[in-house]
Protein backbone atom coordinates (compact mmCIF):
# COMPACT_ATOMS: atom_id res chain seq x y z
CA UNK A 1 0.00 0.00 0.00
CA UNK A 2 2.75 2.85 -1.09
CA UNK A 3 -0.34 4.97 -1.27
CA UNK A 4 -0.36 5.38 2.55
CA UNK A 5 3.27 6.50 2.44
CA UNK A 6 2.85 8.99 0.12
CA UNK A 7 -0.10 10.29 2.51
CA UNK A 8 2.52 10.31 5.65
CA UNK A 9 4.67 12.08 3.14
CA UNK A 10 2.23 14.60 2.30
CA UNK A 11 0.53 14.86 6.06
CA UNK A 12 4.41 15.29 7.28
CA UNK A 13 4.06 18.90 6.02
CA UNK A 14 2.71 21.80 7.41
CA UNK A 15 0.62 22.92 5.24
CA UNK A 16 -1.73 25.45 7.70
CA UNK A 17 -4.07 27.78 5.01
CA UNK A 18 -1.77 30.75 5.37
CA UNK A 19 1.52 28.65 5.48
CA UNK A 20 2.48 29.14 1.80
CA UNK A 21 5.60 27.64 1.40
CA UNK A 22 3.99 24.63 3.10
CA UNK A 23 0.74 24.50 0.65
CA UNK A 24 2.92 25.15 -2.07
CA UNK A 25 5.42 22.34 -1.31
CA UNK A 26 1.93 19.89 -0.81
CA UNK A 27 0.86 20.99 -4.50
CA UNK A 28 4.58 20.23 -5.89
CA UNK A 29 4.40 16.53 -4.68
CA UNK A 30 0.68 16.14 -6.06
CA UNK A 31 1.65 17.73 -9.31
CA UNK A 32 4.57 15.24 -9.43
CA UNK A 33 2.14 12.09 -9.16
CA UNK A 34 -0.43 13.38 -11.13
CA UNK A 35 2.07 14.80 -14.08
CA UNK A 36 3.01 11.13 -14.29
CA UNK A 37 -0.45 10.03 -14.83
CA UNK A 38 -0.44 12.61 -17.70
CA UNK A 39 -2.61 15.29 -16.45
CA UNK A 40 -1.30 18.86 -17.57
CA UNK A 41 -1.57 21.84 -14.88
CA UNK A 42 -3.06 24.95 -14.59
CA UNK A 43 -2.12 26.25 -12.02
CA UNK A 44 -3.91 29.60 -10.43
CA UNK A 45 -0.65 31.53 -8.07
CA UNK A 46 -1.21 33.29 -5.10
CA UNK A 47 0.55 35.84 -3.04
CA UNK A 48 -0.35 35.29 0.49
CA UNK A 49 -1.84 31.55 -0.15
CA UNK A 50 -0.92 28.41 -1.69
CA UNK A 51 -1.43 28.58 -5.32
CA UNK A 52 -4.64 26.58 -6.49
CA UNK A 53 -4.24 23.59 -9.14
CA UNK A 54 -6.29 22.32 -11.76
CA UNK A 55 -4.81 19.37 -13.52
CA UNK A 56 -6.56 18.43 -16.68
CA UNK A 57 -7.07 14.84 -18.69
CA UNK A 58 -7.55 14.50 -22.37
CA UNK A 59 -10.84 14.99 -23.49
CA UNK A 60 -13.48 13.25 -25.73
CA UNK A 61 -17.16 12.54 -26.20
CA UNK A 62 -18.62 11.85 -22.60
CA UNK A 63 -19.36 13.07 -18.98
CA UNK A 64 -16.80 15.37 -17.85
CA UNK A 65 -16.10 14.70 -13.92
CA UNK A 66 -14.23 17.08 -11.55
CA UNK A 67 -12.62 15.50 -8.90
CA UNK A 68 -12.36 18.41 -5.91
CA UNK A 69 -9.86 18.45 -2.78
CA UNK A 70 -8.18 20.96 -0.55
CA UNK A 71 -4.04 21.32 0.69
CA UNK A 72 -4.39 22.94 3.30
CA UNK A 73 -5.14 21.77 6.84
CA UNK A 74 -6.25 23.94 10.24
CA UNK A 75 -3.36 23.68 11.88
CA UNK A 76 -0.75 26.32 12.60
CA UNK A 77 3.16 25.63 12.47
CA UNK A 78 4.82 23.96 15.57
CA UNK A 79 0.81 23.12 16.62
CA UNK A 80 0.56 19.70 15.69
CA UNK A 81 2.86 17.81 13.04
CA UNK A 82 3.41 14.66 14.73
CA UNK A 83 2.56 11.83 11.84
CA UNK A 84 2.42 8.11 13.39
CA UNK A 85 0.50 4.91 12.87
CA UNK A 86 -0.84 1.74 14.41
CA UNK A 87 -2.22 -1.45 13.08
CA UNK A 88 -5.55 0.12 11.95
CA UNK A 89 -4.94 3.83 11.94
CA UNK A 90 -3.22 6.96 10.80
CA UNK A 91 -2.47 9.86 13.01
CA UNK A 92 -1.98 13.29 11.98
CA UNK A 93 -2.77 16.75 10.32
CA UNK A 94 -4.71 15.96 7.42
CA UNK A 95 -5.23 11.97 7.92
CA UNK A 96 -9.33 12.64 7.23
CA UNK A 97 -9.44 15.99 6.12
CA UNK A 98 -8.35 16.17 3.91
CA UNK A 99 -5.21 14.62 2.65
CA UNK A 100 -6.32 11.39 3.55
CA UNK A 101 -8.95 12.04 0.72
CA UNK A 102 -6.79 13.41 -1.81
CA UNK A 103 -4.71 10.05 -1.56
CA UNK A 104 -7.61 8.07 -2.42
CA UNK A 105 -8.25 10.22 -5.28
CA UNK A 106 -4.67 10.08 -6.65
CA UNK A 107 -4.86 6.11 -5.79
CA UNK A 108 -8.00 5.53 -8.24
CA UNK A 109 -6.72 8.08 -10.90
CA UNK A 110 -3.31 5.44 -11.00
CA UNK A 111 -5.49 2.21 -10.98
CA UNK A 112 -7.38 4.33 -13.97
CA UNK A 113 -4.52 4.69 -15.67
CA UNK A 114 -2.45 1.72 -15.59
CA UNK A 115 -5.71 -0.28 -16.64
CA UNK A 116 -6.05 2.08 -19.63
CA UNK A 117 -2.83 3.86 -20.19
CA UNK A 118 -4.60 7.38 -20.94
CA UNK A 119 -7.52 9.23 -18.67
CA UNK A 120 -10.21 11.03 -20.39
CA UNK A 121 -12.84 13.95 -19.55
CA UNK A 122 -11.76 13.33 -15.05
CA UNK A 123 -10.12 16.71 -13.84
CA UNK A 124 -8.52 17.52 -10.54
CA UNK A 125 -8.84 20.70 -8.92
CA UNK A 126 -6.61 20.86 -5.33
CA UNK A 127 -7.40 24.35 -3.85
CA UNK A 128 -5.42 25.92 -1.26
CA UNK A 129 -7.79 28.20 1.62
CA UNK A 130 -10.71 25.88 1.92
CA UNK A 131 -10.19 25.61 6.24
CA UNK A 132 -10.14 29.51 6.09
CA UNK A 133 -13.78 29.57 4.08
CA UNK A 134 -12.42 28.70 0.76
CA UNK A 135 -13.03 32.95 0.53
CA UNK A 136 -10.23 33.26 -2.38
CA UNK A 137 -11.24 29.77 -4.07
CA UNK A 138 -14.44 29.75 -4.44
CA UNK A 139 -15.14 32.24 -7.54
CA UNK A 140 -12.34 30.06 -9.22
CA UNK A 141 -14.07 26.56 -8.42
CA UNK A 142 -16.86 28.12 -9.25
CA UNK A 143 -15.97 29.32 -13.11
CA UNK A 144 -14.46 25.98 -13.20
CA UNK A 145 -17.65 23.77 -12.08
CA UNK A 146 -19.77 24.90 -15.13
CA UNK A 147 -17.31 22.93 -17.82
CA UNK A 148 -18.44 19.27 -15.71
CA UNK A 149 -21.34 17.01 -15.61
CA UNK A 150 -20.30 15.26 -12.32
CA UNK A 151 -18.25 16.45 -9.81
CA UNK A 152 -16.95 13.95 -6.54
CA UNK A 153 -15.61 15.66 -3.57
CA UNK A 154 -12.84 13.72 -0.95
CA UNK A 155 -13.93 14.96 2.70
CA UNK A 156 -14.22 12.00 4.97
CA UNK A 157 -16.48 9.37 4.70
CA UNK A 158 -19.63 8.70 7.10
CA UNK A 159 -19.11 5.99 9.98
CA UNK A 160 -20.41 3.43 7.76
CA UNK A 161 -19.42 4.88 4.72
CA UNK A 162 -21.60 7.23 3.68
CA UNK A 163 -21.77 9.56 1.14
CA UNK A 164 -23.00 12.99 1.73
CA UNK A 165 -25.86 14.50 -0.35
CA UNK A 166 -26.74 17.16 2.17
CA UNK A 167 -24.65 20.10 3.74
CA UNK A 168 -26.40 23.13 5.14
CA UNK A 169 -25.32 26.47 4.27
CA UNK A 170 -23.12 28.94 5.79
CA UNK A 171 -23.43 33.03 6.01
CA UNK A 172 -21.26 35.18 8.90
CA UNK A 173 -21.94 38.50 9.48
CA UNK A 174 -20.95 41.19 11.68
CA UNK A 175 -23.26 44.44 13.34
CA UNK A 176 -21.67 47.34 13.76
CA UNK A 177 -23.46 50.07 16.27
CA UNK A 178 -22.50 53.29 16.64
CA UNK A 179 -23.59 54.69 20.08
CA UNK A 180 -22.82 57.97 21.48
CA UNK A 181 -19.89 57.92 24.56
CA UNK A 182 -20.76 59.84 27.59
CA UNK A 183 -19.93 59.58 31.40
CA UNK A 184 -22.14 57.03 33.61
CA UNK A 185 -22.21 59.19 36.41
CA UNK A 186 -22.44 62.63 35.18
CA UNK A 187 -24.27 63.07 31.53
CA UNK A 188 -25.70 59.30 31.35
CA UNK A 189 -28.74 60.67 30.11
CA UNK A 190 -26.60 62.09 26.81
CA UNK A 191 -25.38 58.59 25.77
CA UNK A 192 -26.28 56.49 23.38
CA UNK A 193 -26.00 53.30 24.29
CA UNK A 194 -24.36 50.55 22.01
CA UNK A 195 -24.21 47.75 24.37
CA UNK A 196 -28.07 48.49 24.75
CA UNK A 197 -28.70 48.15 21.43
CA UNK A 198 -26.95 45.05 20.90
CA UNK A 199 -28.77 43.48 23.53
CA UNK A 200 -32.24 44.03 21.89
CA UNK A 201 -30.73 42.83 18.53
CA UNK A 202 -29.80 39.75 20.15
CA UNK A 203 -33.06 38.64 21.05
CA UNK A 204 -34.08 39.53 17.62
CA UNK A 205 -31.96 37.50 15.86
CA UNK A 206 -31.69 34.38 18.20
CA UNK A 207 -35.86 34.13 17.13
CA UNK A 208 -35.11 33.64 13.75
CA UNK A 209 -34.03 30.07 14.36
CA UNK A 210 -35.99 27.03 13.71
CA UNK A 211 -34.60 24.00 14.65
CA UNK A 212 -37.65 22.16 12.74
CA UNK A 213 -36.67 23.48 9.70
CA UNK A 214 -32.57 22.60 10.80
CA UNK A 215 -32.39 26.88 10.63
CA UNK A 216 -29.84 28.76 13.41
CA UNK A 217 -28.85 31.98 13.85
CA UNK A 218 -26.17 32.29 16.59
CA UNK A 219 -24.52 34.90 18.04
CA UNK A 220 -21.12 34.00 18.58
CA UNK A 221 -19.62 37.08 19.58
CA UNK A 222 -20.03 40.64 21.21
CA UNK A 223 -17.42 43.36 21.53
CA UNK A 224 -18.44 46.95 22.65
CA UNK A 225 -17.77 49.14 25.04
CA UNK A 226 -14.76 51.14 27.05
CA UNK A 227 -15.68 51.01 30.42
CA UNK A 228 -18.30 50.65 33.36
CA UNK A 229 -18.63 54.36 33.76
CA UNK A 230 -18.41 55.25 30.31
CA UNK A 231 -21.74 54.92 28.08
CA UNK A 232 -20.78 52.84 25.16
CA UNK A 233 -20.55 54.37 21.73
CA UNK A 234 -19.73 51.25 19.65
CA UNK A 235 -20.48 47.59 19.87
CA UNK A 236 -20.09 44.47 17.68
CA UNK A 237 -22.25 41.71 17.03
CA UNK A 238 -20.64 38.75 15.15
CA UNK A 239 -23.65 35.79 13.90
CA UNK A 240 -23.71 32.61 12.23
CA UNK A 241 -26.59 31.95 10.00
CA UNK A 242 -26.75 28.08 8.83
CA UNK A 243 -29.29 26.78 6.82
CA UNK A 244 -31.07 23.63 5.20
CA UNK A 245 -33.89 25.46 2.55
CA UNK A 246 -33.02 28.77 0.32
CA UNK A 247 -36.20 30.43 1.46
CA UNK A 248 -35.54 29.90 4.80
CA UNK A 249 -31.88 31.69 3.53
CA UNK A 250 -34.00 34.52 1.81
CA UNK A 251 -36.49 34.80 4.95
CA UNK A 252 -33.20 35.27 7.35
CA UNK A 253 -31.14 37.48 5.33
CA UNK A 254 -34.67 39.80 5.29
CA UNK A 255 -35.54 39.54 8.62
CA UNK A 256 -31.65 40.37 9.82
CA UNK A 257 -31.85 44.02 7.46
CA UNK A 258 -34.62 44.75 9.48
CA UNK A 259 -33.34 44.44 12.76
CA UNK A 260 -30.03 45.91 11.36
CA UNK A 261 -31.93 49.20 9.98
CA UNK A 262 -34.31 49.30 13.59
CA UNK A 263 -33.10 51.27 16.14
CA UNK A 264 -34.45 49.99 19.26
CA UNK A 265 -31.96 52.90 21.09
CA UNK A 266 -33.13 55.88 19.78
CA UNK A 267 -30.36 57.67 18.25
CA UNK A 268 -28.39 54.64 17.62
CA UNK A 269 -27.13 53.64 13.58
CA UNK A 270 -26.23 50.45 13.06
CA UNK A 271 -24.61 49.16 9.41
CA UNK A 272 -24.16 45.09 8.25
CA UNK A 273 -21.18 43.38 6.63
CA UNK A 274 -20.36 40.19 5.78
CA UNK A 275 -22.13 37.57 3.48
CA UNK A 276 -22.82 33.87 2.56
CA UNK A 277 -19.92 31.97 2.21
CA UNK A 278 -21.48 28.62 0.78
CA UNK A 279 -25.13 28.22 0.10
CA UNK A 280 -26.66 25.29 0.60
CA UNK A 281 -25.95 21.90 -1.14
CA UNK A 282 -29.84 20.37 -1.29
CA UNK A 283 -30.28 17.00 -2.27
CA UNK A 284 -31.80 16.48 -5.31
CA UNK A 285 -33.08 13.80 -8.21
CA UNK A 286 -29.70 14.26 -9.93
CA UNK A 287 -27.41 12.74 -6.97
CA UNK A 288 -29.71 9.84 -6.16
CA UNK A 289 -30.11 8.81 -9.46
CA UNK A 290 -26.11 8.82 -9.70
CA UNK A 291 -26.45 6.93 -5.96
CA UNK A 292 -28.52 4.47 -7.91
CA UNK A 293 -25.81 4.15 -10.75
CA UNK A 294 -23.02 3.66 -8.08
CA UNK A 295 -24.57 1.09 -6.24
CA UNK A 296 -24.96 -0.65 -9.92
CA UNK A 297 -21.57 0.08 -10.90
CA UNK A 298 -20.22 -0.75 -7.79
CA UNK A 299 -22.68 -4.02 -6.62
CA UNK A 300 -23.48 -2.53 -3.48
CA UNK A 301 -26.07 -0.53 -1.15
CA UNK A 302 -24.58 2.67 -0.58
CA UNK A 303 -25.06 4.75 1.96
CA UNK A 304 -26.13 8.77 2.20
CA UNK A 305 -25.98 11.15 4.79
CA UNK A 306 -26.60 14.71 5.50
CA UNK A 307 -24.40 17.03 7.64
CA UNK A 308 -24.76 20.45 9.05
CA UNK A 309 -21.35 21.19 8.25
CA UNK A 310 -20.07 22.57 4.72
CA UNK A 311 -17.36 21.78 2.15
CA UNK A 312 -16.45 22.80 -0.90
CA UNK A 313 -19.11 20.88 -2.06
CA UNK A 314 -21.31 23.27 -1.58
CA UNK A 315 -20.09 25.52 -4.13
CA UNK A 316 -19.97 23.30 -6.77
CA UNK A 317 -23.67 22.27 -6.17
CA UNK A 318 -25.03 25.59 -6.15
CA UNK A 319 -23.86 25.83 -9.93
CA UNK A 320 -25.48 23.10 -10.80
CA UNK A 321 -23.67 20.42 -11.19
CA UNK A 322 -24.76 16.71 -9.50
CA UNK A 323 -22.38 16.87 -6.61
CA UNK A 324 -21.53 14.16 -3.70
CA UNK A 325 -19.23 14.63 -1.41
CA UNK A 326 -17.08 11.94 1.25
CA UNK A 327 -15.49 9.75 -0.81
CA UNK A 328 -12.49 10.29 1.64
CA UNK A 329 -11.52 7.45 3.79
CA UNK A 330 -13.41 7.68 7.58
CA UNK A 331 -11.92 9.37 10.11
CA UNK A 332 -12.65 11.37 13.12
CA UNK A 333 -11.10 14.06 15.69
CA UNK A 334 -10.65 16.60 12.19
CA UNK A 335 -9.31 19.59 13.64
CA UNK A 336 -8.17 18.53 16.94
CA UNK A 337 -4.68 17.03 17.44
CA UNK A 338 -6.63 13.24 17.97
CA UNK A 339 -7.01 13.48 14.12
CA UNK A 340 -7.13 9.78 12.48
CA UNK A 341 -8.24 8.26 9.43
CA UNK A 342 -9.03 4.18 9.27
CA UNK A 343 -6.41 2.40 7.39
CA UNK A 344 -8.94 -0.42 6.15
CA UNK A 345 -11.47 2.57 4.74
CA UNK A 346 -8.88 3.58 2.11
CA UNK A 347 -8.84 0.51 -0.04
CA UNK A 348 -12.48 0.74 0.76
CA UNK A 349 -13.11 3.89 -1.21
CA UNK A 350 -10.23 3.68 -3.58
CA UNK A 351 -11.59 0.32 -4.87
CA UNK A 352 -15.20 2.15 -5.32
CA UNK A 353 -13.80 5.46 -6.88
CA UNK A 354 -11.79 3.19 -9.04
CA UNK A 355 -15.05 1.58 -9.96
CA UNK A 356 -16.96 4.75 -10.79
CA UNK A 357 -14.45 6.12 -12.49
CA UNK A 358 -13.61 2.79 -15.10
CA UNK A 359 -17.09 3.29 -15.33
CA UNK A 360 -16.95 6.52 -17.26
CA UNK A 361 -14.03 6.11 -18.99
CA UNK A 362 -15.06 2.97 -20.92
CA UNK A 363 -19.33 3.51 -21.00
CA UNK A 364 -19.66 7.51 -22.24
Amino acid sequence: MNYLSDLMTIMSINSYTKNKDGVDKVGKLMSIWLEDLGFQKNSYSRELIGDHLLFLSKKKNGTKILLLGHNDTVFPPDTFESVTEDEDWIYGPGACDMKGGNIVALQALRNIYDQNKDIFNIDFLLVSDEESGSDDSKFLTSDIAKNYDLCFVFEAAGENMEVVTQRKGVGTFTIHIEGKAAHAGNHYSKGIDANLEASYKLQELVKLTNLDLETTVNVGKINGGIGANTISPKCEITLELRYTLSDEKERVLNAIDRIVKKSYVQGSVSTLTGSIQRDVMEENSNQLELVNTIEKIANIKQLTEKRGGVSDANIVASCGVTTLDGFGPYGDGDHTVKERALKSSFQTRIDLMTKILAHFQNND
